[in-house]
């Protein structure tokens, strides 16, 4: 065992978006900050990988929330990166929800005005509806006071419980329009039966204030994350596996890599699963109760990526993403879908060929897959730095469901199939292997709007200095993440010291 020193402040477990924005608040407050990440690439979510010299995102396809002066822009921009940024606003009509039964395609505009406008061209009876849902947006998303960069203890139960389902039945009496306003669930894996609307409105909300793609992929994110923890003297590890937490009268005192090298700091924030952080410390330091809720909770479902590199100047771009159901009634079911009806959906996103403007170079096609599918291979284990073989019965799962979701995509993208030069996919399991999330989980565990509390996980940890963060304690996506991650710094640095600085050093005119 080799001790790597000096003791730190603070030390991150994971380089996750929750890792790295914890890191750099605590570095810019003058801590001495380290990240261990047991990967080859930094970002968790945020990595992107490249194929045939093109560049494919793991997971962040466009962000909402990044105009001057709107909530994601003001936290990066005191994490100091907003400036350094490569954005580009999408076009107002920034995705678009397709029924096959019917080939129509519903517009969603970024832009409150904009969103209605183009809603009651399809749906002229329903504007007072559609008005009164933004309403219900901005009202929900003000009840989070984190959202809005405001400290608030609680949350009002009354928005806690209402189910997306029970909302959107009193919201209006139009099976379509119900349906396309949720046609973009994918963005939080919604069911219709226990998602609580609250989720639904702080994942759309962002969106329809703006929308913005990365033009240099989500990795971006990562890399001016960790320049400025390092700008600040913070440290980054890669290629270490932290395998346990040494745990002494009530507090960590050390981590131990798989690499052999152990890790000394006063306070310890885990990026990882709160499983394996539960597991890594040893159960017997936390509650028996809350070691058996944490084991019980149910995770969201995994995905299945389709990663597709085309023939030049074959299909044409399209510059809005495009979220497909095989009807109206299969929106509110497709997270928890029967394995006779995959895919049960899908999400597209392209980008331009630089050459051949007008045409599409590349193309992603996300859908939902759970980990039952893949569970067969759940032994081995596949990243940059782990090379396992899966076998040749996983290639052709792989080829067959890829091929599967082609021909089901091509009703709504005619000549696909013809465009298609290579394909790389992604399963539950590279999602879990490369990502680190419980079963490929795509959002953390499952919300529940009949029992709020039950999925809830503080940052606070019985051990006295140890704080989690990341997706599977708060809110998932970059902007959930982030606000996460600025509440597990607030246990430590103090919540009103804390916002009251970010509102501060952000505080611009509108």
């Amino acid at each position: 065992m080799i001790d790597q020193n000096p003791i730190y402040d603070a030390l991150v477990i994971g380089s996750g978006l929750g890792g790295l924005v914890s890191a750099v608040i605590l570095a810019k407050e003058g801590k001495r900050v380290c990240v261990i990440e047991k990967n080859n690439q930094f970002g968790g979510n945020l990595q992107t990988f490249s194929r045939e010299k093109k560049i494919f995102d793991t997971g962040v396809h466009y962000l909402g929330g990044l105009s001057k002066g709107q909530n994601l822009y003001r936290y990066f921009s005191y994490l100091g990166i907003i400036s350094e940024l490569d954005l580009e606003i999408m076009p107002e009509v920034f995705d678009k929800v397709y029924f096959e039964h019917t080939d129509t395609s519903y517009p969603i505009a970024q832009g409150y005005d904009a969103f209605i406008r183009h809603l009651c061209a399809y749906f002229p009876n329903q504007a007072e509806a559609l008005e009164q849902y933004v309403k219900d947006l901005q009202s929900t998303c003000a009840a989070f006071p984190l959202y809005n960069l405001q400290v608030h203890e609680g949350y009002e139960k009354q928005v806690m419980q209402r189910g997306v389902k029970e909302y959107f039945a009193q919201l209006t009496n139009d099976p379509v329009l119900r349906a396309v306003l949720i046609g973009t669930n994918f963005l939080y894996a919604g069911s219709g039966e226990d998602t609580p609307f609250y989720v639904h409105a702080l994942t759309v909300n962002s969106y329809l204030q703006s929308a913005y793609r990365c033009n240099k992929g989500g990795s971006q994110i990562a890399k001016l994350l960790i320049k400025e923890l390092r700008k600040h003297g913070g440290h980054a590890v890669k290629r270490e596996e932290v395998t346990a937490m040494q745990v002494n009268n009530g507090r960590v005192e050390s981590i131990m890599t798989k690499q052999g090298n152990r890790y000394y700091a006063d306070m310890f924030i885990s990026n990882l699963d709160p499983r394996v952080s539960i597991a890594m410390a040893g159960e017997t330091h936390f509650r028996s109760s809350f070691v058996k809720r944490i084991q019980n909770l149910e995770v969201t479902t995994s995905a299945f990526s389709l990663h597709v590199v085309l023939q030049p100047q074959t299909l044409k771009y399209i510059d809005y993403n495009l979220y497909g159901h095989s009807d109206t009634d299969s929106v509110w079911t497709a997270s928890s879908y029967e394995s006779k009806d995959w895919p049960a959906m899908f999400m597209v996103s392209m980008t331009e060929d630089p050459s051949h403007q007008g045409y599409a170079d590349t193309l992603t096609i996300l859908t939902y897959m759970h980990f039952d599918e893949v569970k067969v291979w759940q032994h081995s284990h596949r990243t940059v730095v782990q090379q396992d073989d899966r076998g040749s019965g996983y290639k052709r799962f792989k080829q067959l469901k890829a091929q599967i979701l082609l021909d089901v995509v091509s009703g709504a993208l005619p000549g696909l199939n013809d465009a298609v030069r290579n394909t790389y996919v992604s399963t539950p399991l590279s999602y879990r292997d490369y990502i680190g999330m419980y079963q490929g989980n795509l959002y953390g565990h499952r919300k529940l709007a009949d029992a709020p509390l039950k999925t809830y996980i503080s940052p606070s940890t019985k051990i006295d200095n140890l704080f989690f963060t990341g997706h599977a304690i708060a809110m998932h996506g970059v902007l959930g993440v982030t606000i996460g991650a600025v509440a597990t710094c607030g246990e430590i640095l103090g919540k009103s010291y804390l916002f009251e600085k970010i509102r501060r050093e952000t505080d611009v005119t509108i």
